[in-house]
């Protein structure tokens, strides 16, 4: 059971965190298309963070946030890494990088936590699954 209450607060604050990093970064898009790209990404992510939050009610416990430090960094980091460059590929490049820090924590959860309930690893594989095809959509704007 604290695994998979891990597990979750894991994948829910990744979430959280790419969600953040979406709402900074779609703010200075001029291109619609690639702006439509992250904010489908956006929908999903929230819709897998539903999943998630509802899975850690089921154990009476409230999902972890991000703390401030932690959202502040995140927002910082996107201000600086687009300082000098707005272009649709530094942004793609930006996405991409976190995406695929994404796929490597979900699989190491995965790999790390095979006694986790069944629904818990749905979500994992999921996530994990949707990663992989965002890399593939945002690889178009590099």
């Amino acid at each position: 059971m604290e695994n998979s209450k891990y597990v979750l607060n894991q994948v829910g604050k990744g979430l959280q965190m790419g969600m953040d990093s979406i709402t900074n970064i779609t703010e200075m898009l001029k291109d619609e298309e690639f702006k439509e790209v992250l904010l489908t990404q956006y929908n999903e992510y929230d819709d897998l963070l539903n999943r998630v939050n509802d899975e850690i009610t089921k154990f009476s416990d409230v999902p972890e946030q991000l703390n401030p430090i932690q959202k502040a960094m995140g927002w910082m980091g996107v201000e600086l890494n687009t300082l000098a460059d707005k272009s649709n590929s530094k942004i793609a490049e930006l996405m991409l990088q976190g995406t695929n820090m994404g796929i490597i924590e979900g699989v190491k959860l995965l790999n790390h936590n095979p006694d986790v309930e069944n629904n818990i690893k749905n979500i994992l594989t999921d996530f994990v699954a949707f990663q992989e095809h965002t890399v593939e959509k945002l690889k178009k704007y590099l």
